[in-house]
């Protein structure tokens, strides 16, 4: 389960990234709950537009940000965008403490924390294939998950709190301090040990390459498919988190409990997706189905308890889909264009909620936020309805009776249902050399007389040899005798 921190970077790494994405969930419930209840009235709506916001530049930005992350240094540009991350959040923590904080600077906050996060994503996602061995790729995805997912266990719940104690403000000011993790981290990285991924050739036609290629993958595209339904319709947490906490006369430590809560499940996911060997697409078509169960069963929960309650199996079913998602991306794609295909990948989850965010935050606002989460159950099965029919139509999948259950059921592919993993790089092994047998003259192979007699058998014995040509070296060696 944690065997990429066997490689000294990917720890340095990891330790860096959890202290700085436990300030980014820390900000992200403190902005939210800011515009719901401090900058408008209790306005779903409101909190939908800042998040399309701050997602729409990853979808415009496609073309650019992924080329990016192909052609320059992944390590500057890390230290680029966290950097201006850090002075983003320090601007705005600044605005709220002193008093001058409008709606429209969170607007305008939200959407340039989009364009810089439009260049971080794929840059960060594929930062992890310079830190660890090919093989461990799709454990470091995963564990790059739970990283994320324990930031937003820990996170959310130290937000709440401080907003209460100290105010909102202070909390965007701690986030900017924790930044300075994150670029020690990457200061401290070891470059002898950093892999040297190949760069994308300056050529025309390079910033649609990634669309070509994907558009020539169709499981990609049913990927994308079922990414972009849940992400744009359901991965909608601080609209649902927050409107649920109001529904319920809760406040703003109640909030904060919810998003640590749902972090629990999210967890379960990413550490159960370490465990496994590689990413199959039937585990992405079936958390699906289980994250719109799992909506479905939060919209009727009566009470705040059996509510944060079922959070857990929201959570446990978003991350085990989006990192198996992930990670069949990462690995199922070749080096050269995996920033491109990546920055694709997030512009369709997250350029998503710009188009689902305003929907569902308009029906929670004129229905109630239980009809949001209803709708995040309907855009779920339709995701994975479209998966089950690739699988039937375009790898043959059929149930068949299981050869040695009687009343058990098996299921049987004509096609392998997930494309080839990518092939491992590997270095050449140089052949060595063995030297000749040499040629024996014919007056060295006389019958010995007594003027040259043999010596003793003891002192002319081969020592025996240990290893798997053992036996031939001694068969030479009695031959040369």
């Amino acid at each position: 389960m944690f065997r990429s921190l066997a490689h000294v970077n990917y720890r340095i790494w990891f330790i860096g990234a959890l202290v700085s994405n436990i300030g980014a969930w820390m900000q992200a419930t403190a902005q939210n709950w800011v515009v719901l209840t401090e900058l408008s009235d209790n306005d779903a709506l409101a909190v939908g537009i800042t998040m399309a916001l701050q997602f729409a530049p990853q979808l415009l930005l496609v073309p650019v940000t992924g080329l990016i992350a192909d052609r320059f240094d992944r390590r500057k540009i890390l230290v680029v965008t966290q950097s201006s991350m850090m002075l983003l959040g320090l601007a705005l923590g600044l605005l709220l403490i002193f008093g001058h904080a409008d709606l429209w600077h969170l607007y305008i906050f939200a959407g340039l924390l989009g364009i810089v996060n439009a260049v971080d994503n794929p840059a960060r996602q594929t930062f992890v294939t310079d830190l660890v061995a090919s093989s461990d790729m799709s454990n470091a995805v995963a564990l790059n998950s739970a990283s994320f997912n324990t930031a937003r266990l820990i996170g959310p719940a130290v937000a709440g709190l401080l907003i209460v104690v100290v105010g909102s403000g202070w909390v965007f000011v701690i986030n900017a301090a924790t930044f300075v993790a994150v670029l020690a981290a990457l200061a401290m990285l070891r470059g002898r040990k950093l892999k040297r991924m190949p760069r994308a050739p300056r050529e025309r036609g390079a910033f649609i390459a990634g669309f070509r290629y994907v558009w020539s993958r169709p499981d990609l595209v049913v990927v994308f498919v079922i990414v972009f339904l849940v992400g744009a319709f359901g991965m909608n947490f601080p609209i649902f988190s927050s409107t649920m906490a109001v529904e319920f006369g809760r406040g703003a430590g109640e909030y904060g409990l919810l998003n640590s809560i749902l972090a629990i499940g999210s967890l379960a996911g990413a550490l159960l997706a370490a465990r496994r060997e590689r990413a199959r697409m039937r585990i992405i078509i079936l958390a699906a189905a289980g994250f719109g169960v799992a909506a479905l069963v939060s919209a009727i929960m009566p009470e705040f308890g059996w509510f944060a309650a079922s959070t857990v199996l929201i959570g446990f079913t978003a991350v085990t889909l989006l990192t198996t998602a992930n990670g069949y991306v990462q690995t199922t794609t070749e080096p050269v264009l995996r920033g491109r295909v990546l920055a694709l990948y997030f512009a369709i989850l997250s350029g998503g909620t710009p188009i689902g965010a305003p929907i569902v935050g308009a029906v929670a606002n004129s229905w109630g936020p239980r009809w949001g989460l209803g709708v995040a159950a309907i855009a779920a099965g339709v995701a994975a309805l479209i998966g089950l029919a690739w699988l039937v139509v375009s790898r043959g999948m059929r149930l068949v009776r299981h050869p040695e259950r009687r009343w058990a059921a098996a299921v049987r592919f004509e096609e392998p249902p997930t494309a080839a993993i990518a092939v491992v790089p590997t270095s050449a092994i140089p052949a060595v050399r063995t030297e000749a047998v040499p040629v024996i003259p014919a007056e060295a192979l006389q019958v010995p007389t007594e003027a040259s007699p043999i010596a003793d058998a003891s002192d002319t014995a081969v020592p025996p040899r240990r290893g798997r040509f053992g036996g031939a070296r001694r068969a030479r060696a009695a031959r040369l005798r």
